[in-house]
């Protein structure tokens, strides 16, 4: 009778086991409310973006959204005017479907507006002594007719010059292969029409580097490297700035191979 007892335990705490594993390695539904942490108000078309598996949706009119992740995902919650906020599925979050996540209103304080930065005559002359020097330094290559900006004088500046016209390969290299998996998710942001919607209204990157996780100055180079103007690269909403690396990636690849 004993051994049956405790093959029957055995057997009880391998099942509960299983499905305690099974919970944490399989994609499941997460139902879940986001509310005004200082009302405690439902909030709606609030954008919810796994980061892990590189889905998103938007909260209905009563702060609800459902969403496929796991255990240990991080979830990237973003809405105008309120601090964004990152948070780690546990699996309390599946099994109690009341789960709440709070975001924080910005409070923005405005800055002195200064309307005359500069103290004008009208007289050519003293004016033009007024204002303020260009400080970014051009390095002038032997041989070509041009010159290249390189920022403020220092050390490496010259060296990323360089680098950039000598071996754009190599540079683009670099910068790519910081994140190599990260740089993989870039079709499966392409092709979740949610997260498309949600970059095409944003134009402060913070969303896309978060997907990506590189840093800002990292898109910059990127997109710099790829020949993409100053213009565009600060003009463009994030959806465009994901298309254009996304295209820089698939030519670096092409180029890759070849060499």
């Amino acid at each position: 009778m004993g051994r049956y007892l405790a093959f029957f335990l055995l057997v009880i705490g391998t099942l509960g086991y299983s499905q305690e594993t099974k919970g944490l390695n399989d994609l499941q539904e997460l139902k879940a409310l986001v509310v005004n942490a200082q009302t405690d108000q439902p909030m709606e078309s609030v954008h919810v973006v796994n980061l892990n598996q590189v889905v998103g949706t938007i909260t209905n009119e009563k702060g609800e959204f459902n969403l496929t992740a796991k255990v240990n995902d991080t979830l990237f919650f973003t809405f105008l005017g309120f601090k964004s906020q990152k948070i780690r599925v546990s699996n309390d979050m599946f099994k109690f479907k009341n789960t709440k996540i709070a975001l924080t209103e910005l409070a923005y304080a405005l800055e002195e507006v200064i309307v005359r930065p500069y103290s004008l005559t009208g007289y050519l002359e003293i004016d033009v002594k007024n204002l303020p020097l260009n400080n970014a330094f051009q390095y002038s290559i032997s041989g070509l007719s041009f010159g290249y900006e390189g920022g403020s004088k220092n050390p490496s500046a010259v060296t990323k010059v360089l680098g950039a016209i000598l071996n754009p390969a190599d540079l683009l290299r670099n910068l790519f292969g910081k994140k190599p998996n990260q740089m993989r998710k870039l079709r499966q942001m392409k092709e979740d029409d949610q997260i498309r919607n949600l970059l095409a209204s944003k134009f402060d990157r913070e969303t896309l580097t978060e997907l990506l996780q590189v840093e800002k100055i990292d898109i910059n180079d990127i997109l710099t490297n790829c020949n993409y103007s100053k213009s565009f690269i600060s003009t463009a909403n994030d959806l465009q700035i994901l298309d254009a690396i996304s295209s820089c990636y698939e030519e670096f690849k092409i180029l890759n191979r070849k060499n």
